[in-house]
This record gives C-alpha cells, sequence and structure tokens, in this order.
C-alpha cells in the first residue's frame, strides 16, 4: 500500500530454493541484474551485491514491493554555465498515483527510513558515467532512502570526503547508455520544466511553454529478472525469466550444493520473459540459475 502523501497544487538477487526456486547469478562475481525501462528504452544496469549489501537491498525492497511503480524521474540539472543538462537525472522520489484515471496527481514515494552510507564499504566504486548512486540530504551522510540517481558525467566530486558527498555508487549501466544521453544536452523550455521547489528541473517529454500533463512526465519501470520454477503436472519442470536483450542466457542446474553448474540450455535474450522446460522426471532435488556473461 501507498501512502498518500500527494502535492498541494503541484504534481543479484541470490536466492538459493531447491525444487522450486531459483538462484540467479551473474558470472562469479556479478550482481542482480535490473531494467529500467523507459520511454527512450532500457537502462540495463549490474548491482553491486557484494561491496554495497544494506544498498542493494534497500533498493531491491522498493523494487519489490511496487513502490517504484509508476515512479518518475524528478530531477536533471541543468548546468549553471552551459544551461544545458549534464550531470545527473534522478528518481526514486516521486509517483504518479492514479496513473489511468483523471485524478492523477503526484505523490511522493513512501520510504522505509534511511539507510548507512555504504561509500567505504567493500570497493570503493567513483561516481563516473553511467553509474547509478543513492541521493540523500546534503550534510546528512546516513541519509539515503529511496531515491536514487545516474551520473551523466564523471562526477568524481561527489566522492569527497565530506558530509555533502561520498554518494554511494552501488551498480553500474551494463547496457542503454544511448538512454542516459537522451538526458544530456537538455535545457529549459527544451525537454526540461521548471515548476519550481523539488520540481524545478522536472524532465518532460515535450518541447515548450506550456505546463506539462502526466501524460508528459518520464515514467521509469523498475523490473528484475525475476527468475520462477514451476513444477509441472508431469513432473517436469518450467524456467521463466525476463531475459537479458543481445546476450546469451544460460539456464543451469545443480544436483548437489556446493555446486557443478550443468548447462541444460541457452537462447538468446530479446529482453522478455522467456521460458525453457527441464525435461528430466527424477525424485532428486534440483537447484537452478540463469548465467549471463556480460
Amino acid at each position: 500500500m501507498r501512502t498518500p502523501n500527494r502535492f498541494a497544487g503541484r504534481g543479484l538477487l541470490i536466492s538459493l530454493i531447491a525444487l522450486v526456486l531459483p538462484l540467479i547469478v551473474f558470472t562469479a562475481n556479478a550482481g542482480t541484474y535490473v531494467q529500467f525501462r523507459t520511454i527512450w528504452g532500457d537502462i540495463e544496469v549490474e548491482l553491486y551485491d557484494q561491496d554495497k549489501p544494506i544498498t542493494v537491498r534497500n533498493f531491491l525492497r522498493y523494487a519489490q514491493s511496487g513502490l517504484y511503480r509508476d515512479s518518475i524521474f524528478h530531477r536533471c540539472p541543468t548546468n549553471r554555465f552551459t544551461g544545458v543538462t549534464d550531470f545527473v537525472v534522478q528518481g526514486g522520489g516521486i509517483y504518479v498515483a492514479d496513473r489511468n484515471s483523471t485524478n492523477a496527481g503526484l505523490d511522493f514515494i513512501p520510504t522505509f527510513g534511511n539507510i548507512p552510507n555504504e561509500f567505504g564499504v567493500g570497493r570503493r566504486f567513483s561516481n563516473i558515467y553511467g553509474t547509478i548512486a543513492m541521493a540523500k540530504v546534503a550534510g546528512d551522510t546516513n541519509s539515503a532512502s529511496s531515491q536514487w540517481f545516474f551520473n551523466l558525467n564523471n562526477n568524481s566530486f561527489l566522492d569527497t570526503t565530506d558530509s555533502d558527498n561520498f554518494f554511494t555508487v552501488f551498480g553500474r549501466v551494463v547496457r542503454g547508455t544511448n538512454v542516459l544521453n537522451a538526458y544530456r544536452g537538455r535545457s529549459i523550455n527544451n525537454r526540461i520544466k521548471n515548476l519550481g521547489g523539488l520540481l524545478s528541473e522536472l524532465p518532460v517529454t515535450y518541447q515548450g511553454t506550456r505546463l506539462p500533463t502526466v501524460a508528459d512526465l518520464e515514467y521509469v519501470d523498475i523490473s528484475l529478472l525475476n527468475v520462477h520454477v514451476r513444477l509441472l503436472t508431469n513432473q517436469t519442470r518450467e524456467i521463466s525469466w525476463n531475459s537479458v536483450a543481445g546476450k546469451t542466457n544460460y539456464v543451469e542446474f545443480t544436483t548437489n550444493l556446493p555446486s557443478a553448474w550443468e548447462v541444460l540450455t541457452n537462447t538468446n535474450g530479446t529482453g522478455e520473459a522467456l521460458a525453457v522446460t527441464d525435461n528430466t522426471v527424477s525424485s532428486i532435488r534440483r537447484f537452478y540459475r540463469v548465467r549471463v556473461d556480460f
């Protein structure tokens, strides 16, 4: 359930389960794979589960709970010297309530509270182009909650060791930098609107001076790979998942842990949901995973 908080007058995951649930991995050291679907195409992101575990679990909690549903990119700052966007594009803070009704309006995404800053936990990742990091309150190192941003430039100054910075990078774009580039080079009234306050740097889909409607906002739908294993009536098993486009997706299995993985099948990912069947009928438990090498 969302907690209403309407603006006044404005707008790898690794689950190890036998037989009926999957193990999701992406190479030996890779993490959860997430797709950000936008009007300009998909941004595909690998999260740093091993290095930033609290940050990644927090992000996945929002995604899995549905709190990012109908959310928008709400901030894309213009450069004060050039007047065009080249810094970050930010989301995770605002969604459109009742999106497909006449009562549609902007609400804040309810939060689960702040998380500790993990900038110095595990490997340190710089805020360079194509990374995703947690947004936070200026001057408060441990104030990140639901909001995140993509770096549109090499913003290493955000790594500075003071309370205004230490922005925790928790993933990287592995496909879709062309979509990120769609947020560069904008200016006020050229796909950026200044509605004041929190929405003074609002991305929109059009050029011009008119006020935006909810249809003009830049929606971002976040989905996980979502591997599922289903036992069929003939005792075979169906493995389904949201495939990674343009990559070979390997479906593998093992009967023991620690594991010796065997390839069940492989297929070229389309970005859509795919399914394969393990026709082996056996009382022996099997563990499954989907692997994508980048």
